[in-house]
């Protein structure tokens, strides 16, 4: 089975579950391949937490999930050393990160010190205690659910914690018919879905994403959409290279779901505002005008011109 057949069975199983948010999960299965962290950020009830939990399940992962409240401890999170009495040393224990997939739960409910506590986690799949490093399980990645900015008992999370979001999406409310389907749904608590791929088919698929053919114009293409996020006359603070690097490697795994084994400029422009959103600050021209990131990232993507490219 292919990529893109692959990518319809993930997608169909997950629709079992969440219901009308196919765009949606196919953004975070492109993250996911892309070997990066995803934070959905919506108010409660939309299905984040489903939508992140009935993925694990499909890809048969181990899933661990923590509600970040503000008495959580970076310890909690990463773990401890503790003194053992038999063998007279001191012995680690490891916190709850120790998984192929951590969701961490509103995590902008939890203080800044225990969010930090996820910074080498996420950069560097590892931990460090006391000079001792320990490698997290392959594949790793973080799933994290936020509740809009200024929302009662939210702590903003710092610029170096969003950066290494590879992607900062929505849920959205359903659609009309979408909302019908969720009350009329009945299913047993006990109902799991399908497994669909394992952890080593999962990251088989990962290599070939790194693998997709990307030509020099695409990669000029995603530097000028980046730069152009810097030189906008509403922007205050415009994406990093981090920024172009999670675009490209968003394209292919785009690409890859699409069943090409090389990417097109379609490819970078479908997951440019989830790539770009959390990594850019607006001015106060754009606060006066009432203009939105989506609004000012639609315009650069309309402003840059895209490239025509081949094949080869």
């Amino acid at each position: 089975m292919d990529g893109k057949q692959l990518g319809e069975e993930i997608l169909k199983e997950v629709g079992k579950f969440v219901i009308g948010k196919e765009d949606v999960t196919k953004k975070v299965l492109c993250a996911i391949l892309a070997g990066g962290h995803i934070l959905i950020e919506d108010i409660p009830g939309l299905g984040k937490t489903t939508l992140a939990m009935t993925l694990a399940k499909i890809m048969n992962l181990e899933a661990k999930r923590m509600q970040f409240t503000p008495d959580v401890l970076p310890s909690d999170i990463t773990g401890f050393n503790m003194y053992d009495e038999a063998s007279g040393a001191m012995v680690f224990k490891p916190g709850v990160i120790f998984c192929n997939i951590f969701l961490a739960d509103e995590i902008n409910r939890t203080s800044p010190k225990s969010q930090s506590a996820l910074l080498e986690v996420m950069e560097e799949r590892k931990i460090t205690m006391e000079g001792v490093a320990y490698e997290l399980p392959r594949p790793f990645m973080v799933i994290a659910t936020q509740n809009p900015s200024g929302a009662a008992g939210t702590q903003l999370l710092p610029d170096s914690e969003m950066d290494r979001f590879m992607i900062r999406l929505s849920m959205g409310y359903p659609a009309f018919s979408d909302e019908i389907d969720i009350i009329k749904q009945k299913r047993s608590e006990a109902e799991e879905p399908n497994t669909v791929l394992d952890a080593e088919t999962l990251m088989q698929m990962m290599i070939e994403v790194e693998n997709i053919y990307i030509h020099d114009k695409i990669y000029e293409y995603i530097v000028s959409l980046v730069t152009a996020t810097r030189n906008d006359e509403y922007i205050k603070q415009g994406g990093s290279p981090r920024a172009g690097i999670a675009l490209a490697k968003m394209a292919a795994a785009h690409a890859f779901l699409e069943g090409r084994k090389y990417c097109v400029p379609s490819d970078v422009q479908k997951v440019f505002k989830e790539v770009l959103i959390h990594r850019i600050n607006l001015n106060t021209a754009a606060k006066g005008n009432e203009l939105s990131k989506e609004e000012i990232l639609d315009n650069i993507l309309k402003r840059v011109e895209p490239p025509r490219v081949s094949r080869k």
